[in-house]
């Protein structure tokens, strides 16, 4: 169950990041959808390694073929399941990891639980498990575009100490897609990019925040009290490998505030309830609001870097580890659509959840 995430749109994910493949299944999409490859694949290779200079080198295709669920082009209703082969795996590259636990990755964690692990390149824990999260979430966000009107999006809103002003009320996708780190303010970009690659030529890595929106999202989305729309949100952000953070609306800044300050005024125009500010993000009471949901996710610097570190054995004894491998040298450029994904999936399951409960489109 815990490879498995939503509760009316559920997902599950498989495969190792050097194993045969990884996959998806997706149980409770809406029958009489249309959906191809071509629908999943942008996404996909928005994600997919190699494609720029400021991420891992692997080389992979990530080609997504639907192996059930669709006929003549239109969902059935039944289980979809997507799955993408791995062409570039090298597991040799991670011979020395057999033994090693590599410091603040999940090597010694899942040993610790399961007393044994895939160690080729990480296997399940690898951030290649979310080519089925975003092979997913490309459908949750055709379902969302074409039968709510729902537009969502990401960008990268930090690198380390690099901070780009964007507005999520108005950011547009050609502009996230303008450059290589997914920044849409371009002298931001330039700069972002040129950390990162300072960061890869010193065998380093760097961490930041990306910060997802999502538009036209009507009132009432929401199941109180424990699945709150922020506190799936939640959930969803920090399941994605390298998240340490998340806030929602005006976050932890809100505590610098009055709440004469916070509060969101409502106002009504044309039979319609609006807020003349959106500090609480498009949610309150855990329900949305009908305002442009927005947060952010803090990703951490990826954890292999190209430097001899102190980490101990399987045998727990102390010795040291020196990376090998290709890596990202900063997540965040590959994170936006994972961010997307995960965004989408929450969505779409409160949207079938709120009509199955309360009617309505």
């Amino acid at each position: 169950m815990a490879n498995s995430f939503g509760q009316l749109f559920r997902v599950t994910t498989w495969g190792e990041s050097h194993g045969g493949g990884v996959g998806v299944v997706v149980d409770g999409c809406p029958p009489r959808l249309g959906l191809t490859e071509a629908d999943i694949q942008p996404d996909l290779d928005r994600r997919r390694p190699g494609q720029s200079k400021i991420v891992t080198p692997r080389k992979e295709s990530d080609q997504a073929q639907i192996l059930s669920g669709v006929f003549e082009g239109k969902t059935l209703g039944t289980p979809i399941c997507m799955w993408v082969k791995n062409e570039d795996a090298r597991p040799e590259a991670y011979a020395e990891m057999e033994t090693k636990f590599r410091p603040s990755h999940a090597d010694y964690t899942y040993f610790a639980k399961f007393g044994i692990r895939d160690w080729r390149g990480g296997g399940r824990t690898s951030a290649r498990e979310t080519v089925g999260r975003v092979a997913a979430g490309a459908i949750a966000k055709k379902i969302l575009r074409e039968r709510f009107g729902v537009e969502i999006l990401a960008y990268v809103k930090q690198v380390q100490r690099i901070v780009a002003e964007v507005d999520p009320e108005t950011v547009q996708t050609q502009e996230i897609e303008a450059n290589p780190v997914r920044c849409p303010a371009a002298a931001t970009a330039e700069q972002m990019i040129q950390l990162i690659e300072e960061m890869r030529k010193a065998g380093d890595s760097v961490g930041g925040i990306v910060e997802g929106v999502a538009r036209g999202v009507p009132p009432g989305w929401g199941e109180p009290v424990f699945d709150r729309l922020e506190a799936d949100l939640a959930k969803a952000m920090l399941s994605l490998p390298a998240s340490k953070g998340f806030d929602i609306g005006s976050g932890f800044n809100g505590i610098l505030m009055t709440g004469t300050q916070h509060n969101d005024p409502f106002r009504s125009k044309d039979g319609k309830v609006y807020t003349t500010t959106n500090h609480s993000g498009g949610v309150q009471g855990g329900i949305s609001n009908g305002q442009t949901i927005y947060f952010r996710v803090a990703f951490k610097p990826v954890a292999t870097v190209m430097h001899e570190q102190q980490t101990v054995d399987v045998e727990f004894q102390n010795t040291t580890l020196k990376a090998r491998g290709r890596h990202d040298p900063c997540v965040l450029p590959r994170a936006v659509p994972m961010v997307e994904a995960m965004t989408a999936l929450v969505l779409v399951d409160h949207a079938l959840r709120h009509r199955a409960q309360c009617g309505g489109p």
